[in-house]
């Protein structure tokens, strides 16, 4: 009849449409927002480089990478920021400071003004949001250090009673324990003339792993080791995803490395989800949770404030938390333990008035943590050695 629309002409009109709305969403997402950034920041006196469609500089930021990785580290060199961070130096020398590059569609401004760091840091009045994280990005890192207003506020009133000065103290025997059995297994190793060579990045990514995992979770690092070399694994894949992650829509494609991380992700969190619910079969049988961080997240759950109670974490979010402190915990402190024997190695006579004070104040017994105080050269920046 006249007048009369077949449902395959509103189904193809609907996709019309759909279609229309992405392309213009994907034209404001990849260029018509990034170049109003673009003006802005230029219009401010901020400059950096031009934005190129989709991927910014990352292209550019892989190549200087690679390059830098190819040069050598100079002995004694303390000036590692064109080799670790190549791009952002030199943006800094072509543009000054602040200065400006591209991660893909977005802007990051650099900034090196102490007023203006400690602004941005105290963030008083809420001005400067957190970056969203991307989906693929969620895969390694989420949890409290993504999250803003209430959320942030919740998580993080959860989270501060695990970091309390008196629980960092009781956790120095383990912290003990675990660097003794290392230097235990570096002696064993030694050959018969009395000489070793010991890669020691992997060593200290096994001890802060241990530590976490005893500390905050109240495990062993066998239990968390296979958790510890997926995000490893899952770590390398982002980086290789970040050629690729700006193009829209390429997450849902079933790539080889796509269908990796998401199958990573899956074996994580089945591996955590086990722990916490033996935590929670621990905590309904009666036994404590000696405060750690795991016992406090399953805690909140049936915490209450003011006679009511007070909403937790859900099993998921719970899942996020402990992701984020098994990755950022180890990379952080065995990247820190790493530079710092590196610094040793670079000004030897430090090292050797550093291990002087650590055996005229304890010899060979154990320290406790109100005397680590007493260790003035060990306690030094590696600045104040120059």
């Amino acid at each position: 009849m006249l007048g009369e629309t077949s449902p395959w002409s509103l189904a193809a009109g609907a996709a019309a449409v759909a279609l229309l709305w992405l392309a213009v969403w994907t034209l404001e997402w990849a260029w018509w927002t990034p170049r109003r950034l673009e003006r802005a920041l230029r219009a401010q006196g901020v400059r950096g480089n031009r934005y190129r469609l989709f991927t910014g500089d990352v292209p550019e930021n892989f190549r200087l990478n690679r390059e830098a990785r190819m040069k050598p580290l100079p002995l004694g060199c303390h000036d590692i920021f064109p080799r670790v961070l190549p791009m952002f130096c030199k943006a800094v020398e072509e543009y000054g400071k602040p200065s400006f590059t591209w991660f893909g569609p977005m802007p990051r401004v650099m900034i090196s003004d102490p007023e203006s760091v400690r602004e941005v840091l105290s963030n008083k009045f809420g001005h400067f949001g957190k970056q969203k994280p991307s989906r693929i990005g969620k895969l390694l890192v989420s949890g409290v250090v993504s999250y803003e207003g209430e959320k942030w506020a919740k998580h993080r009133r959860i989270l501060n009673p695990a970091f309390h000065h008196e629980k960092i103290k009781r956790m120095l025997p383990v912290f003990s324990n675990c660097c003794t059995e290392m230097i235990t297994r570096w002696e064993n190793s030694m050959s018969f003339e009395g000489m070793s060579e010991i890669d020691v990045w992997p060593e200290f990514q096994n001890l802060t792993g241990d530590v976490i995992s005893k500390t905050a979770f109240g495990s062993s690092y066998g239990e968390g080791r296979r958790i510890f070399q997926l995000q490893a694994e899952s770590a390398e894949r982002l980086i290789q995803a970040f050629r690729t992650i700006f193009i829209p829509g390429y997450w849902f494609l079933p790539t080889k490395n796509n269908r990796r991380m998401r199958k990573i992700e899956q074996e994580i969190r089945k591996l955590l989800r086990g722990i916490i619910e033996k935590r929670e079969r621990a905590i309904k049988n009666g036994e404590t949770s000696n405060g750690d961080l795991l016992g406090l997240l399953v805690e909140s759950n049936t915490r209450e404030s003011n006679g009511k109670a007070e909403l937790g974490m859900t099993t998921d979010e719970i899942i996020e938390e402990c992701k984020l402190f098994y990755f950022a915990g180890m990379e952080t402190t065995s990247v820190l333990l790493t530079w710092t024997l590196i610094v040793l190695s670079m000004h030897p006579e430090w090292q050797e008035r550093a291990r002087e004070e650590v055996l005229h104040h304890f010899g060979r017994t154990t320290p406790d943590y109100d005397s680590l105080s007493r260790l003035k050269i060990v306690s030094m920046r590696s600045s104040s050695l120059l």
